[in-house]
């Protein structure tokens, strides 16, 4: 876990996901070929398979540009708006210094230790226990919290957890995985939108032999001789299978880049923070406990832990758990202190020697004082008048 081989470590995975992201832009192009495959099939019925082949690779050519065009405005969209989607999904509000002092100074000490520019602080009022951070520039930036997780987590395993959302901040695991969610969209919408054509085109076209017009109809001075039809069925069956295979290696890639970097985003929060229990404690209690009520599957994504399963782990866009405390076991000398019962906040912190106590109705984020040095001003609660690792705020 040292920082050589942590950075050696986050250059060999960046390198390895701009590359995949490449792949997923050429994606992008085997769904237009398919797409036109599934056209030409469709005008022209009863022509030879190379006929085809040939005629799509023309239409890709002259769709490339449009389809470059598109998908470059669908990230430019997303670029611009993806904050605001995210928070109108999960209700995410931004909350100032003065609206939770010990948690913006948690957050803004992290960021000052490491030269890392402080981003924006949300809350999402929910009773699941998760975090994440978005944005794709430094005016973007933001870390994302729960209630939930604020109420059964102390301020150590908090630290842990804002410095795992940092750390994708900083190696630039945010506008990786947006990137990668919105180009996976975009093979996934083509995907349905060519099922769907085809679909209907087939129920409503009254075409005979694969296309509205025979082969017979053609020139002929292309040199393709009359067909029975079977290079037609040939050509949709490979369309097909482009499409299904697209839309395959396109959810892989963008969940083969979430679980690599949920490994060195815990790696780094041990090295902002010093204190490798923290985050196995606070993993450990926010396991099963991290489902945020209708939040999309890109959005859980990016969250610290994402308890919605795959199959046979195929679709897991998280390690679990348990391995990824055993990393911290081995390589960071943390201590497992297996299954952890959620506790109020108050109580977790009497396990830290903490000096107040936490009203359960009190929403731990909603203080009002000015959160600057003036513990004894502050009202009571788990942002209040507390120790943390720089003492009192």
């Amino acid at each position: 876990m040292a920082a050589y081989g942590l950075d050696t470590h986050i250059a060999a995975n960046k390198t390895r996901s701009t590359l995949l992201l490449g792949g997923l832009f050429v994606l992008v192009y085997v769904m237009v070929y398919a797409g036109a495959l599934i056209a030409e099939v469709m005008t022209y019925g009863g022509a030879p398979a190379d006929y085809y082949l040939t005629a799509a690779a023309r239409d890709l050519i002259k769709a490339f540009p449009f389809a470059t065009g598109g998908t470059l405005l669908w990230i430019a969209i997303a670029y611009f708006f993806h904050q605001r989607i995210v928070d109108a999904v999960t209700g995410g509000e931004d909350v100032t210094r003065q609206q939770a002092p010990r948690l913006y100074n948690l957050l803004e000490n992290l960021c000052i230790s490491r030269g890392l520019p402080m981003p924006k602080l949300k809350v999402i009022e929910s009773e699941a226990l998760n975090a994440y951070a978005t944005g794709l520039n430094r005016r973007q930036y933001a870390v994302t919290v729960t209630t939930g997780l604020l109420n059964a987590l102390d301020d150590r395993e908090i630290e842990a957890v804002l410095g795992h959302e940092l750390t994708h901040i900083r190696n630039g695991d945010v506008q990786m995985m947006v990137v990668a969610v919105i180009i996976a969209g975009v093979v996934g919408f083509f995907a349905e939108l060519f099922f769907r054509s085809f679909t209907n085109f087939g129920y409503y076209g009254g075409y005979g032999g694969f296309g509205r017009r025979s082969w017979s109809s053609r020139d002929s001075s292309d040199g393709n001789r009359r067909s029975s039809g079977g290079g037609a069925v040939f050509v949709i069956i490979l369309a097909v299978a482009l499409i299904a295979l697209a839309w395959l290696l396109s959810q892989m890639v963008r969940l083969a880049l979430s679980r690599s970097r949920e490994f060195l985003a815990d790696a780094g929060s041990v090295e902002l923070t010093k204190n490798p229990d923290a985050m196995i404690s606070a993993l450990r209690k926010i396991e099963n406990h991290g489902e945020l009520p209708g939040a999309t599957s890109a959005i859980m994504e990016l969250c610290l832990d994402n308890p919605r399963e795959g199959f046979s782990d195929l679709f897991a866009t998280h390690p679990s758990v348990e391995s990824r405390v055993q990393a911290l076991v081995k390589f960071a000398g943390g201590h497992d202190p297996g299954p952890l019962p959620l506790l109020p906040a108050a109580a977790a912190d009497d396990e830290h020697q903490s000096t107040d106590s936490f009203p359960p109705a009190k929403r731990p984020w909603s203080d009002t004082n000015d959160g600057v040095g003036a513990s004894s001003t502050a009202p009571p609660g788990p942002w209040g008048d507390r120790v943390g690792p720089w003492g009192r705020h």
